[in-house]
């Protein structure tokens, strides 16, 4: 376990009792005084410990020993992204010092709005490691996952192509983290500890069938935090968990040498870590779709009623859905525009709109995209809407016709096959950047 460096790091403990500032964060960072602690992430049927996961905790003693205060005092000195490779170089180090090996699986968290682009490099796991790889599934937190979806989404492909699995964290806490279900399409999907713990109401209902419903067609593995007693074990089995962390279960503390093959202990399966296709590079929605799906021919008159009912689908549904559309350009917003999409931005989870000239903000609670010229989303008029209960998306291509507005000829295409939904989602939540300043495409 990676430890606090000794006595070097009382004075810098001691002052961060009283002043946060960016110089005392720097030195506790330099003097790699941030500890990792390891809690067991347990099989709930058979008690078997299947993985751990790296907790960060500051100097003993200090103001900043809990990872929240150590975080906030990151973000206030604007050292979040030192703080969290740091963290995260941390906790493989104490993993491959300990032989936390396959089929053991280390799970780090990481902070979605962190400037790191890319996965830290594995630790080889050396001749004791016989080749046995060191699996890691990165913990993906609900803070900030609708802040900068598209750099969000653009960490999540490198992670995968590292090998690293995806978990979502905190599930059921926000409508955000259902929403957002389908486009990061974790490996395991954690239920915020208020399910196991709260007593059943009408909103738990609403997330476990949700989350149910993604870890049937995806094959995630459910996970159920804060399991403190035999009843909230219980409870957590009927929501559908296979696995779960909580003092019951575990304390965060030192990896145990038992972790080794070679003590007797049970070898756990490997919590499954998916394979999923990455999408091309700066494809179209059109481009998507066309590739599997025959390509007709319309009107906008026509158009415009299939967009609409596939936005009243997601006003009629109770579903944390997300709204995605492109207009072409800011024209197209008309006052009636903007206002259905501020009514869909009150009952979905997430609205963005795209488009040249189209502001940070068209309508309330709406995120709008610039789109830099020469994207071909510009010639495109796409529609998703993606939700845990319905998929639908209209994607279509501007023939560039003259004369009257609702004569204007598109090739499209209308599909509810969710995974081509989803697909078109993905495909436009790359081109929304940060919140409040949405970059053009291409830029980051």
């Amino acid at each position: 376990m990676t430890t606090a460096a000794g006595d070097d790091t009382a004075a810098p403990a001691q002052r961060l009792g009283t002043d946060h500032d960016p110089a005392l964060l720097a030195e506790l960072l330099a003097r790699q005084s941030v500890r990792t602690v390891y809690q067991p992430v347990v099989e709930l049927y058979t008690g078997v410990v299947v993985g751990y996961e790296a907790l960060s905790r500051g100097p003993q003693g200090s103001a900043l020993e809990q990872p929240d205060q150590l975080f906030a005092a990151a973000r206030r000195s604007q050292q979040l992204a030192e703080l969290d490779g740091h963290c995260q170089s941390a906790a493989l180090a104490g993993a491959h010092g300990a032989g936390l090996l396959a089929p053991w699986t280390l799970f780090i968290n990481v902070e979605p709005d962190a400037s790191a682009p890319r996965p830290l490099p594995l630790p080889s796991s050396g001749p004791a490691g016989a080749g046995r790889p060191m699996r890691v599934i990165v913990e993906l937190t609900e803070r900030a996952l609708t802040d900068r979806p598209a750099d969000l989404l653009r960490r999540v492909a490198a992670f995968r192509t590292a090998g690293w699995g995806i978990a979502l964290d905190d599930v059921g806490a926000d409508p955000a983290s259902l929403a957002l279900l389908p486009l990061l399409r974790p490996d395991v999907i954690k239920l915020d500890l208020r399910l196991v713990q709260d007593k059943p109401d009408a909103r738990i209902a609403q997330i476990v069938n949700a989350v149910n419903a993604e870890a049937e067609r995806s094959g995630a593995v459910v996970l159920a935090e804060g399991i403190e007693t035999e009843a909230h074990l219980a409870i957590a089995k009927s929501l559908g968990a296979t696995l779960g962390q909580g003092w019951l279960l575990g304390r965060p503390g030192p990896l145990p040498v038992s972790t080794r093959p070679a003590s007797g202990r049970q070898v756990p399966a490997a919590v499954p870590i998916a394979s999923h296709p990455v999408m091309p590079d700066g494809a179209s929605p059109f481009e998507l779709v066309a590739g599997s799906r025959a390509v007709r021919q319309a009107t906008k008159s026509l158009l415009l009623e299939v967009s609409r009912h596939l936005e009243r689908q997601a006003l009629s549904s109770s579903d944390s859905a997300v709204v995605l559309a492109t207009f072409q350009n800011a024209d197209h917003l008309t006052t009636a525009t903007v206002q259905r999409y501020a009514e869909l931005a009150a009952k979905a989870a997430f609205v963005g709109v795209f488009g040249a000239d189209i502001p940070a903000t068209p309508a309330p609670g709406v995120r709008g995209a610039d789109l830099a010229e020469g994207d071909v989303v510009l010639s495109e008029w796409d529609v998703a809407v993606v939700g845990p209960h319905f998929a639908g998306a209209l994607v279509s291509r501007d023939l560039g016709d003259d004369g009257p507005e609702l004569d204007r000829r598109f090739d499209y295409i209308l599909t509810h096959d969710r995974t081509l939904a989803v697909h078109v989602a993905g495909s436009l939540m790359t081109r929304m950047h940060a919140e409040g300043g949405a970059a053009r495409a291409g830029q980051t």
